[in-house]
């Protein structure tokens, strides 16, 4: 963070400076929310919690050298002090983060929104936009009210872009992160039926990820909306904001597309550039044809930035996956192939990975054990049942469902009767690992994909230690 006094910081957050805290002691470190991250001349941010409180670590983290805590209770330590709980707190952590972004006018904030692909797309738009210059983004899917400001606050003079992901579970959400990080360029990935069950239609949805592109800055004073051309509901979002568009997608009115889109014969996507008149070959890393969206996405923002296509093509080609359990790919010693995918699932990134899968599979014997999808509302059954029908689509061989609330993916299946495949329904994780370690042979592939509380990453976690020891 750019060093800035406690007395400038409890103006900022609209706190009290109180105990052995001086007005002109200097936070010029990280801020933090874990007293074990403390450091010297670090801010650390203490929140209530539901195991534990912050507050009852305050001295740990003085004593590793933070410069004073900001918390909603007082404690034997220099602090500053904010009246009304932690949600005082988290809005006083978000006016210092407004704060420091407006002391970094050089600093392009780049946000990232959509159903499915943030994360990755993050992840990609980070690595690129490091060649260029110092780069702050959000490790894993840091993407909410507490998230985002902790994100901002460690940029400083020398940070050149901040890339944020963008979440939201409500209507105004995204508004409100934009007002912490007042973005100049939005990315609109797609418009799908990840937490349904809270919006309760698309059109909601809609409404909410289009709060990026309502806030940019108008096309004069640089705002730019990087929007989907292929999805109806993120191209609609045109109209919604005074920014430049830039398009993306398969589509031949996109601006930035893809041609010439094929898996090789590891599931890595490859396409053809088009920009304009320049085109150029992109050979990416990453496994997964819907990755090829993400990319392009990423390609647009470079583009606005003033990269080359073939700049372009070779960045894209040397980044590679950051965040965990996003299509991660273990081949083990006895020639099993695990693809761990389990970190979040929605009908739109099943029926992606059902996809890559049959590609990946090729010739063997594919498994694909699936949690069930969360956050789907009243569409919950008719969705899992959809996915089960897909699942007999797409060459596999043996489907393991997890759990009863993905019931519906079994009985999906199920109802096709030519189907030669075989369904196992099993209660919980430690049955879907006794039931693939029996019957998983060599060269077969088993992946793995549920929403993030059906916690499939442990069966991959178990088959892929248990191989390697």
């Amino acid at each position: 963070m750019i060093a800035l006094t406690l007395d400038r910081i409890a103006e900022i957050t609209r706190s009290r400076i109180r105990g052995s805290a001086q007005p002109t002691d200097i936070v010029n470190g990280p801020v933090v929310i874990d007293s074990r991250q403390a450091v010297p001349g670090s801010l650390f941010v203490a929140l209530g919690g539901e195991r534990v409180d912050g507050h009852d670590f305050a001295d740990a983290a003085v004593s590793a050298g933070a410069t004073a805590v900001l918390g909603s209770r007082p404690v034997d330590a220099p602090q500053l002090l904010v009246d009304g709980g932690d949600d005082e707190v988290v809005a006083a952590l978000a006016r210092l983060a407004r704060a420091v972004v407006d002391e970094l006018p050089d600093a392009d904030v780049i946000g990232v929104t959509g159903s499915s692909g943030k994360t990755t797309t993050k992840d990609l738009l980070a690595q690129v936009l490091s060649r260029i210059g110092p780069t702050i983004a959000p490790p894993g899917s840091f993407n909410n009210e507490l998230g985002h400001p902790l994100t901002v606050l460690r940029a400083d003079e020398t940070t050149r872009f901040i890339a944020l992901e963008v979440a939201a579970r409500g209507l105004g959400h995204i508004a409100h992160l934009c007002r912490v990080a007042p973005p100049r360029i939005g990315v609109v990935l797609n418009v799908g039926s990840a937490h349904m069950g809270e919006f309760g239609d698309r059109a909601t949805i809609a409404r909410a990820k289009g709060e990026l592109v309502e806030a940019l800055p108008d096309a004069d004073r640089g705002g730019v909306a990087v929007l989907n051309a292929d999805d109806d509901a993120v191209i609609g979002m045109a109209a919604r904001t005074s920014a430049r568009v830039v398009s993306y997608g398969l589509a031949d009115t996109a601006d930035v597309r893809a041609e010439q889109v094929d898996l090789d014969d590891t599931g890595r996507a490859r396409f053809t550039l088009a920009i304009g008149g320049a085109t150029a070959r992109v050979q990416l890393r990453l496994i997964g044809i819907h990755q090829v969206h993400n990319a392009l996405a990423v390609a647009a923002v470079l583009h606005e930035l003033g990269t080359g296509v073939a700049d372009i093509a070779t960045a894209l080609g040397e980044a590679g996956s950051v965040s965990r359990w996003r299509m991660e790919v273990t081949e083990r010693a006895d020639g099993v192939t695990v693809v761990n995918d389990a970190y979040n699932a929605n009908p739109e990134s099943m029926g992606a990975a059902l996809r890559t899968l049959a590609t990946l599979a090729s010739e063997r014997r594919a498994f694909a054990v699936l949690g069930h999808m969360a956050e789907l509302g009243p569409s919950h059954r008719a969705e899992h049942e959809r996915i089960g029908r897909l699942v007999t689509e797409s060459g596999v061989d043996v489907l393991v469902v997890v759990g009863e609330q993905a019931a519906g993916i079994a009985d999906g299946a199920a109802a096709v009767a030519d189907w030669p495949g075989e369904t196992l329904r099993v209660a919980d994780v430690a049955e879907a690992v006794a039931v693939l370690r029996e019957r998983l042979r060599p060269k077969d592939i088993v992946m793995l994909k549920g929403s993030r509380v059906a916690g499939l990453e442990k069966v991959a976690e178990q088959l892929t230690v248990e191989a390697a020891e």
